[in-house]
């Protein structure tokens, strides 16, 4: 096992296309850690740069303590599986599981059968890949590299090519594996449910530049600007553009066009922010079709789309330009219609408030 360190690593292709930009991150030993952001933020270039499979332009890469620029992919004692799994087609599940173990002195038949149970490939061992599914490449994929025992594993989007219920299955199997082996591991995802559940921290990043690390559920509750706000939850934070305005002691949130009452004691808080433009983010559990409480701030909106995901319906609704996510459950998902007016309660309590410029975090509401 071996802690990773990045130091202002920067990855900068000749075309000048900036990759990884300034990027300083630490993975302590026996961490999982998932790597989250969209395609082209600079995910599987940051693996490939702790691989050894692509040189920084700026920075340094510690593995274990010791700074590993200069070492080649085999040196750094690191494994790394692919968003597709990499077989040789000529050889059998057992063959491909022993192959990179062997070419390291480590095909030990203990080990081989060990990793055998634990991923549930007995049946599998004699057949060739051109026989197997999508998932169960992928589980020897990720045996094989088991089977190495490198100081770190680097996984690429493994499950970016499965279906639902298999990446599901495969990404607890991946948990319960990290759990029993605690090596380090750096996990690469765009999918925001695997990197909630899987890592023990997460690192986002956008446009090559890390916007947050942070354990899953400071991620959602305390996001540090607008681009992790919108990553993080199912679906993402609603964030609606305005200021701050008032009259007297009454405060509003808003634009001219959609205006939303504030409490008292919110108003007079967000009052050093007046005349700044600002967003408001509001989670989707924290907004109400039905079943308003009295501190709830309220706001007239259209239903502009009604989703049925099984026991329960997402639905946006518009005020104006603003558009607003919420899930609504039992009888009620049922009665609305695209097209009606309904009253919306907001539970200002849990109001965030980010700069409307920069898009960084003004206050959370657990600032007090």
């Amino acid at each position: 096992m071996a802690e990773v360190r990045l130091e202002h690593v920067s990855k900068i292709y000749l075309s000048g296309v900036v990759a990884v930009d300034d990027l300083s991150l630490t993975v302590n030993d026996g961490e999982l850690l998932v790597v989250m952001g969209a395609s082209g933020c600079g995910k599987t270039t940051t693996l490939r740069l702790i691989a050894g499979l692509a040189e920084p332009s700026r920075g340094s890469i510690w593995i274990g303590g010791k700074r590993v620029n200069d070492w080649s992919p085999h040196q750094r004692e690191v494994a790394m599986t692919f968003q597709r799994p990499a077989l040789y087609p000529h050889l059998s599940v057992r063959e491909n599981l022993l192959f990179s173990a062997m070419l390291h002195g480590r095909s030990d038949p203990k080990n081989l059968a060990e990793v055998v149970a634990l991923l549930r490939l007995g049946d599998l061992l004699e057949r060739m890949p051109e026989q197997l599914s999508g998932g169960q490449q992928q589980r020897i994929a990720i045996g094989r590299a088991i089977l190495r025992s490198p100081r770190v594993f680097l996984l690429d989007e493994p499950l970016g090519n499965l279906d639902g219920p298999l990446r599901a299955d495969l990404r607890r199997e991946l948990h319960l594996l990290h759990r029993r082996l605690r090596t380090t591991m750096i996990y690469v995802t765009h999918d925001q449910a695997e990197a909630t559940t899987l890592g023990e921290r997460v690192a986002v990043l956008e446009a090559g530049i890390l916007q947050q690390i942070d354990t899953p559920s400071g991620l959602y509750a305390r996001p540090a600007n607008r681009c992790v706000a919108a990553r993080v939850g199912v679906p993402g934070m609603n964030l609606v553009d305005g200021e701050v305005t008032a009259d007297g002691t009454a405060c509003w949130f808003g634009r001219e066009r959609s205006v939303l009452p504030l409490p008292a004691e919110l108003g007079s808080r967000w009052m050093a922010f007046r005349g700044q433009p600002l967003t408001l983010g509001v989670r989707p559990e924290n907004v109400r079709v039905v079943g308003k409480t009295e501190s709830d701030v309220s706001l007239a909106m259209q239903v502009s789309l009604n989703e049925p995901l099984g026991d329960r319906n997402l639905v946006t609704l518009r005020n104006k330009e603003w558009y607003v996510a919420t899930w609504i459950d039992g009888q009620q998902r049922l009665s609305l219609s695209e097209g009606q007016t309904v009253d919306v309660g907001f539970n200002p309590r849990q109001f965030h408030l980010f700069d409307g410029v920069t898009g960084m975090a003004k206050c959370h509401p657990d600032d007090g």
